[in-house]
């Protein structure tokens, strides 16, 4: 097959995306297909005088994620393509492709933006639709959806930072909190809360991405994470980090234990494998996704958030609980576009 890899984007998550799109280049190259990899932002300014050498079969994609959050200014300005999401020459591409796959990770990439605009010219892509994309993506309709699904999730707040008032949010919610922007992955802007100080700090942090911002209460307890592929739950794994939380940095820089499949009762396994199934439905997801979990001190489960464009990087989960049901990594790339191309 002919597959373009589009990864990267006006994301502040765009170097995960670069290493995943690396990652995913390469496997299937190596699985005998021609792919060319491209940054969906920057896009090919000009293409060379014979677009089909851009689709490869040998050769060798790289990138590595650094520990800073890339600085989106300073890209649009030297870039400059100003407010264009989308660089020149990425649709043409796109369009010769028999698939795009996608490897890109927040923003446009992952809130349906992207997915809308491959819809109307026709070219087919990788991984659930515009309309699941932007109700997964956006975190307080996502929570509003699954709780209605029956999906227990843990009680919130959703607040406009200029507007907020930390005495009516903890008058609704009592510490510790977790604060998040809405519409935001790879935990980015997040922060844990124990007092007022902290809170107020967290919101300014948060609103730097986000112009709505999420309070959550805090749940302490085990974290775990269940993919879906095909219909299929995937084995839970248990994220450990090392210090802190599961923030980006020890998301990224294997500054995290993973265990697959996770040591956990079978009823909790069975109860995780449910909620990712009801989740799954009531956003209108498509072919896969992952769902991230805490398992409290009670044994109850709450659902935090889906992905519907699970990281493929060295340290990504999708992949690890994959390889824990004999899928290997290559074999799991193709699987992504064998299903994507079943999508009605």
């Amino acid at each position: 097959m002919k597959i373009i890899v589009l990864a990267g984007g006006y994301s502040p998550e765009r170097e995960v995306s670069l290493t995943s799109g690396s990652l995913i280049a390469n496997a299937l190259m190596e699985k005998g297909h021609r792919v060319c990899l491209l940054d969906v932002y920057l896009g090919m300014p000009t293409l060379p005088n014979d677009p089909e050498t851009l689709f490869r079969t040998v050769g060798s994609y790289t990138h590595n994620v650094g520990e800073a959050i890339p600085d989106l200014v300073s890209l649009k300005e030297s870039s400059g393509n100003g407010n264009a999401l989308i660089g020149k020459n990425v649709i043409e591409l796109c369009r010769m492709a028999d698939i795009a796959f996608l490897a890109l990770h927040g923003a446009m990439g992952e809130n349906g933006q992207l997915q809308a605009t491959l819809d109307s010219y026709g070219i087919p892509y990788t991984g659930s639709g515009y309309v699941g994309s932007l109700l997964a993506m956006d975190k307080d309709i996502a929570k509003r959806l699954m709780r209605d699904a029956g999906v227990r999730t843990p009680d919130w707040v959703t607040v406009t930072p200029s507007k907020a008032s930390t005495s009516d949010i903890l008058s609704r919610l009592s510490l510790p909190l977790v604060v998040k922007p809405c519409g935001c992955g790879s935990s980015v802007g997040v922060s844990m809360v124990n007092t007022v100080e902290e809170l107020e700090t967290a919101l300014a942090k948060a609103a730097a991405w986000d112009d709505r911002v999420l309070v959550e209460k805090r749940i302490c307890g085990r974290e775990l994470t269940v993919g879906i592929l095909d219909g299929k739950t995937l084995p839970a794994v248990e994220i450990i980090p090392h210090k802190g939380f599961y923030d980006y940095k020890n998301k990224y820089l294997g500054s995290t234990e993973e265990i697959c499949p996770a040591k956990i009762p079978k009823a909790v396994a069975n109860e995780a494998s449910a909620m990712t199934h009801l989740g799954f439905s009531a956003l209108r997801l498509y072919g896969y996704a992952r769902f991230d979990y805490l398992l409290d001190g009670e044994g109850l489960l709450w659902c935090l958030e889906a992905n519907t464009l699970p990281g493929m990087t060295p340290t990504s989960l999708l992949p690890q609980a994959a390889a824990a049901v004999g899928i290997s990594y290559g074999e799991l790339c193709e699987k992504l576009i064998e299903v994507s191309l079943r999508k009605p």
